[in-house]
């Protein structure tokens, strides 16, 4: 037995003289395909590319487009609200398109008028509401470049509410799903799109009503090709942009979206495909459960010499989760912290923790200083030169209206070069007219200036005010801006104390 525990010790002795190896992080799954020319699926909660396709490629959307003219209409109209179809609503359409049958000077609600956007896809319905909404076509499509610029588009251009045949309309399959990741968080939306039919109430050309039906194959129990977990979704299609579909599916507390453009009468098998590999290959893990760097921090009173203040008052944002492959783990995440909060960050942010895996973002959490209620910090001191800009610019931009004030009834108009009382002409040297007229150009150009550093010193206070804002919080618990960063840094080092290059 001696001899036995002898060699059994020696042998965990040249054990230990060998390190065990540290096994990479798996692979980011691949095995899938689609034939449409371009597509993406991504995780809705954490906005991962879990696979793509030319997903930075322009593509015509066709009536994939609506969704977002829904979205817009949702934001800024309520569903009771009436609507008139004009002549040019009803009949400024592609001949043949999609329509609900609707005809001048029918007077719908707003919620009609998107069951029949979303479910019968009616061109003369996105019309109508663009009408509703902005006066005209041509200024809704302008709202719609707004809107998507806002949610981080950067491949589109939006012409119209339907997605008719326009040179000038068109996304990227990156895009089209930043939108739909938008749609599905409103409730109204979901309801709508998800919906397999809607009763239609009476109009001039169906007296009695009608029953509009959704189009996407996928959502009906009774076609082939539908799938389990599907919850909404839009299909489209013109001569220009082929096959397009949106589709956004549920499973084991995963949301995937979907995009489909240019497909090739394969827009549902691609479609199936992309949803098959996304819930087969991945999990999502929730953050504040996982993450033992940044949730242990209320542990740790003393770090690296400094004064930690009340830690414990530091907590990770609930609800938070990263998307990996189903082979990793969430310690094969790679994390680097951001101090620089934007303007959507909770009012009791602290620092936004940036997940990764292979240079891929895989989600993110905000650290929240629990203690901090919404609060209303006093405005900043004016930057030099801010108010003087301010008040230069209102009373230009005053000076100009007046200037484009009309006149009165009672008074008369000259003639060019005509006196009011004899009239007699007289004549204003060319010189002249070339020195009003550059002056007038130079006024625009200052004017314009003006304005552009009136905005870039209201961006510069707006940031300012974002950085008080998080050292008021750290002075709630006691901790500067610098103490915090260490505090921090210290926990992101490796255990034998070098710093880790990767943060630097």
């Amino acid at each position: 037995m001696k001899r036995l525990m002898t060699c059994l010790i020696c042998l965990l002795l040249v054990l230990g003289l060998f390190p065990t190896a540290v096994l990479a992080a798996p692979e980011w799954p691949s095995d899938t395909s689609i034939e449409a020319d371009g597509g993406i699926v991504i995780d809705a909660n954490t906005s991962t590319v879990l696979y793509g396709k030319n997903i930075h490629e322009r593509y015509y959307p066709a009536s994939i487009t609506k969704v977002l003219t829904a979205l817009i209409t949702l934001e800024r109209c309520k569903l009771n609200e009436q609507v008139t179809f004009s002549h040019d609503a009803v009949y400024n359409v592609e001949e043949g398109s999609s329509n609900a049958n609707i005809e001048e000077g029918d007077v719908l609600t707003v919620e009609d008028c998107l069951y029949a956007l979303l479910l019968n896809s009616a061109n003369e319905a996105g019309n109508a509401l663009a009408e509703h909404i902005s006066g005209s076509r041509e200024a809704f499509a302008e709202l719609m470049n707004e809107r998507a610029a806002e949610l981080g588009c950067q491949d589109s251009h939006f012409a119209n509410p339907s997605g008719l045949n326009d040179e000038n309309h068109y996304t990227s399959a990156y895009d089209m799903a930043l939108i739909c990741q938008a749609a599905i968080k409103n409730e109204t939306f979901r309801k709508i799109d998800g919906a397999l039919y809607y009763d239609l109430r009476p109009t001039k050309r169906d007296p009695e009503g009608h029953t509009l039906y959704a189009h996407h194959a996928m959502m009906k129990k009774n076609d082939s090709r539908y799938y389990p977990g599907i919850f909404g979704g839009k299909t489209g299609y013109t001569s220009l942009a082929g096959n397009t579909l949106v589709t956004f599916a549920e499973r084991d507390g995963m949301t995937l979206i979907a995009v489909i453009l240019n497909g090739h009468l394969t827009h549902y098998s691609d479609t199936k495909a992309l949803l098959n590999f996304g819930f087969n290959n991945f999990q999502n893990l929730n953050i504040s459960d996982n993450d033992t760097t940044y949730s242990s921090v209320e542990n740790d009173m003393t770090i690296a010499g400094l004064p930690s203040g009340d830690l414990s008052k530091i907590i990770l944002e609930r609800g938070s989760s990263i998307t990996l492959p189903k082979d990793a783990d969430f310690s094969d995440a790679e994390v680097t912290l951001e101090y620089e909060l934007d303007e959507g960050a909770p009012e009791n942010a602290i620092a936004k923790i940036l997940y990764s895996y292979n240079d891929r973002a895989i989600g993110s959490a905000y650290l929240l200083n629990e203690t901090v209620q919404p609060i209303s910090l006093p405005a900043l001191p004016p930057d030099e030169g801010t108010s003087t800009a301010s008040s230069e610019a209102a009373s230009t931009l005053s000076a100009e209206s007046s200037n484009d004030a009309a006149p009165s009834a009672s008074s008369e108009t000259l003639e060019p070069g005509k006196d009011k009382k004899d009239g007699k002409g007289f004549h204003i040297p060319v010189l002249i007219w070339i020195i009003l007229a550059a002056a007038a150009a130079a006024a625009v150009i200052m004017l314009i200036i003006l304005v552009l550093r009136v905005r870039h010193i209201q961006k510069e206070r707006e940031r300012k005010l974002r950085r008080a804002k998080r050292l008021r919080r750290l002075k709630e618990i006691g901790v500067s801006s610098d103490e915090f960063d260490n505090i921090m840094a210290s926990r992101r080092s490796p255990s034998d104390g070098q710093s880790d290059d990767d943060d630097q």
